[in-house]
């Protein structure tokens, strides 16, 4: 069984069918239809202020921040990928997943789009710590995708945000928090 999660969105923010992360086997359709999803007045996202905010609100939370907040309003994935503890190092059963990602960023319909990919951690540890980690998480998924699966590295965009945007807020520690979600930005030009 796969690992991916299916999210809907809403205009204030991220959450999941049914209120609760249900893993599901999904088809590479099904991820292509989910992440092919591209409003047409999708709002601009900058990286780099991504960044900035995810840096300067370690510890605050970043899911009611303006620029975090743009990001509900486009097509996205939630995705489980297993690291090893305090690492990144992808676990082998995960790479499957990572497999079936790069397929569908492969497919003709998705081919023209770039995509930003978050790295989130759960509460467990120092709130800097968690923000170094998931940002090198979300760089060993983007370094995975474009070295063994040659997606164009101009496609892909890392960001970590630590445990600053959790699932659960009744549950930071959750190991549903360790997670990755691929954003789709939009066209690559």
């Amino acid at each position: 069984m796969m690992n991916i999660r299916f999210s809907a969105l809403l205009s204030i923010g991220l959450m999941l069918v049914s209120g609760q992360a249900m893993a599901q086997e999904l088809s590479d359709k099904q991820l292509v239809r989910t992440l092919g999803r591209v409003r047409a007045a999708a709002p601009a996202i900058d990286i780099a202020i991504l960044v900035e905010e995810a840096a300067t609100s370690a510890g605050k939370g970043v899911a009611s921040l303006p620029h975090w907040k743009n990001l509900s309003k486009l097509s996205q994935l939630i995705v489980e990928i297993d690291f090893e503890n305090d690492s990144v190092a992808i676990e082998p059963k995960s790479y499957r997943t990572v497999g079936l990602i790069a397929d569908a960023l492969h497919h003709p319909n998705l081919r023209r789009y770039k995509f930003l990919v978050v790295g989130h951690s759960s509460s467990t540890g120092d709130a800097q710590h968690n923000l170094k980690l998931s940002q090198e998480r979300a760089n060993a998924i983007t370094e995975a995708l474009s070295t063994t699966f040659a997606i164009a590295p101009d496609r892909l965009f890392a960001v970590g945000v630590g445990q600053e945007w959790p699932l659960g807020q009744a549950n930071p520690q959750a190991a549903d928090n360790r997670r990755v979600q691929l954003i789709n930005l939009g066209l690559v030009r």
